[in-house]
């Protein structure tokens, strides 16, 4: 009897060993703390995997938004953003109705889309026609996620957006317009390749403007970086990675002298902090040349903060607002702690001729210009904020904005992972790049695919179509005069060209070969135990902004903690430079 209870107690204990050993093996590392990381590493954790995430700047967060409140969409427009806010149970309030529609600053007036119709009835009806043509052009792309399934669409993709404008023949406000909403939402127009603004206008086509704007998430993005942040246990900040090496048994991750082993990595980095990672071995020639060549949008923020409003109650600057020179989307939102704050996006070449100034110059040319207006600004200013994604060496810009040529080389390159490391961030998205809500949806993919490898799945890769490189256009810009509002700093190029005689005409795209299919890496052996790595208590992120929305990031219960282990030291490596976070988010 006492031998059988002994055997018994054996055999459990003996399974409960084996359960032990298997979680063990189960480990990952998450490079990147913006929000598509920290949602993998959440996802992973939550799986039983034993993750360290490791951030190269002190905060997390990622390019979260600076703003205290964001516009989300609603369950149709942003279902994995309205999940992750129901499962945290994050503040939301009905978004007022003035903001669910774009307006517009015309030489420093407000219109509605309603006033625009009936005060100056032909730039209204030339928007019109514009968004027609755009919706047709949109129709002609049946998969959103396969862009280029023909010669005809894949010659859209050698053409930028700027040239196709150019034959729509819009008077001068309506085309100035056009190319302020088409900067702020991605880039230059001269930078887009048209086949990209194209994709995205179908994965939005039949969406309603109120549909994207149903709600204000109270805190901005930031609460929903922070919210991930408290769920995850090993987090380890000022961590700049500088090689990643992989080989059959695991990959190596190294930080300084450190090195981090575990069985896979899930790389949330921007493709210009990738850059700076050496990886062993090395990315294929068509991977590289994605990281060096593929473009990101320009966007640059500034909030200024006002301890009273000094602006007129009817001056609703929140939501879309396009202006027709130099200004990008502006909104003026309730600080937290009261007061009111007025914050600017400066987009595409806009932003980038204000790359000349430094941060206060930047701000006291917008005091000068907005007391101008309003005598009492510089009395009840009390501070600023600027945020620089553009010239942050880790970052290279605020979200992928896909150029000229640029789809039918690299379109979803990052999808697919590379023997034990897989890639998450709103550039890897293919619906909805530089959102918050792509930035979650990469995140996903990343844990799914770990999950999947460590279960012996192979990822063939999809076919991309070789196009010739077609350069972008560089936009110079010029300074005008105008008031604060309608001419902050300056159009572009874009806003300056001739009014167009020549009537519509229709792209004549040219037939190109078919493709020829990329190979995909070899499948990895199963992963042997890893070596343990060292475990810090998790650190609180400070608030941060909205990635990108475009990602920009806007409390479910703690799960059981997992064993820490230490790291494996190792030679120490060359630095490289810090690598970011990522979205829009982002």
């Amino acid at each position: 009897m006492s031998a059988g209870w002994l055997r018994a107690c054996a055999l459990v204990m003996l399974g409960l060993f084996s359960v032990s050993a298997l979680a063990k093996d189960k480990t990952a590392i998450v490079i990147g703390g913006g929000v598509s990381g920290l949602t993998a590493a959440y996802e992973l954790q939550n799986k039983g995997w034993q993750v360290t995430l490791l951030e190269a700047k002190p905060s997390l967060g990622g390019r979260s938004g600076m703003a205290t409140s964001e516009w989300i969409g609603n369950d149709k427009t942003q279902p994995v953003l309205n999940k992750y806010v129901s499962t945290f149970k994050l503040s939301t309030t009905p978004a007022p109705e003035f903001v669910r529609t774009p307006g517009y600053l015309i030489d420093g007036e407000y219109f509605s889309a309603a006033d625009l119709a009936t005060k100056q009835p032909a730039t209204a009806d030339a928007l019109k026609r514009y968004e027609k043509t755009l919706d047709d052009l949109a129709r002609s792309i049946d998969d959103p996620q396969n862009p280029a399934a023909n010669s005809t669409l894949h010659a859209l993709d050698q053409i930028n957006v700027s040239s196709w404008l150019d034959k729509q023949n819009l008077p001068a406000t309506a085309r100035q317009l056009v190319n302020q909403q088409i900067r702020t939402r991605y880039d230059e127009p001269s930078r887009i390749s048209l086949l990209y603004y194209a994709q995205q206008s179908r994965v939005y086509r039949g969406v309603s403007d109120r549909d994207l704007r149903a709600s204000r998430l109270v805190g901005g993005s930031a609460v929903l970086a922070q919210a991930l942040v408290k769920q995850l246990k090993v987090i380890k900040t000022n961590s700049p990675v500088s090689a990643i090496t992989q080989d059959k048994d695991g990959v190596t991750v190294k930080v300084g002298s450190v090195g981090y082993q575990a069985d896979y990595v899930v790389l949330a980095v921007p493709l210009r902090a990738l850059n700076k990672i050496q990886m062993t071995p090395a990315l294929d020639a068509q991977h590289q040349a994605a990281i060096k060549g593929t473009n990101y949008g320009w966007r640059d923020q500034i909030m200024l903060k006002f301890k009273t409003p000094v602006w007129e109650s009817k001056a609703r600057m929140s939501g879309e607002i396009y202006s027709n020179a130099g200004l990008g989307m502006l909104w003026i939102e309730p600080a937290l702690k009261g007061g009111a704050n007025v914050v600017i996006n400066l987009s595409g070449d806009n932003a980038r001729v204000m790359q000349a100034f430094g941060d206060k110059q930047m701000v006291d040319q917008v005091l000068i210009r907005l007391h101008e207006f309003y005598p009492q600004a510089r009395g009840a200013f009390t501070g600023y904020e600027i945020r620089r994604y553009s010239t942050d060496p880790s970052m290279g810009g605020a979200y992928l904005a896909f150029g000229p040529g640029q789809i039918s080389k690299y379109w979803r390159l990052w999808e697919r992972p590379i023997q034990r490391v897989t890639f998450a961030g709103e550039h890897t998205d293919t619906l909805y790049p530089g959102t918050l809500e792509g930035a979650l949806r990469t995140g996903q993919r990343a844990a799914n695919q770990v999950e999947d490898l460590a279960a012996g799945k192979s990822f063939e890769p999809e076919k991309v179509v070789p196009a010739a490189a077609t350069a972008a256009a560089a936009g110079a810009v010029a300074a005008k005069k105008g008031n604060f509002f309608s001419n902050l700093f300056g159009g572009s190029d874009d806003d300056k060209k001739p009014e167009p005689v020549k009537a519509p005409e229709p792209v004549a795209p040219a037939p190109v070969p078919a493709p020829a299919p990329t190979p995909a890496p070899a499948p990895v052996e199963a992963p042997k135990p890893a070596a343990p790595v060292k475990a810090e208590p998790a650190k609180k992120a400070p608030a941060a902004k909205k990635p990108a929305a475009k990602t920009e990031a806007k409390k479910a219960p703690a799960k059981a903690p997992v064993k820490k282990a230490e790291p494996a030291k190792k030679p120490a490596a060359k630095p490289a430079a810090t690598p970011a976070t990522d979205t829009k988010a982002q």
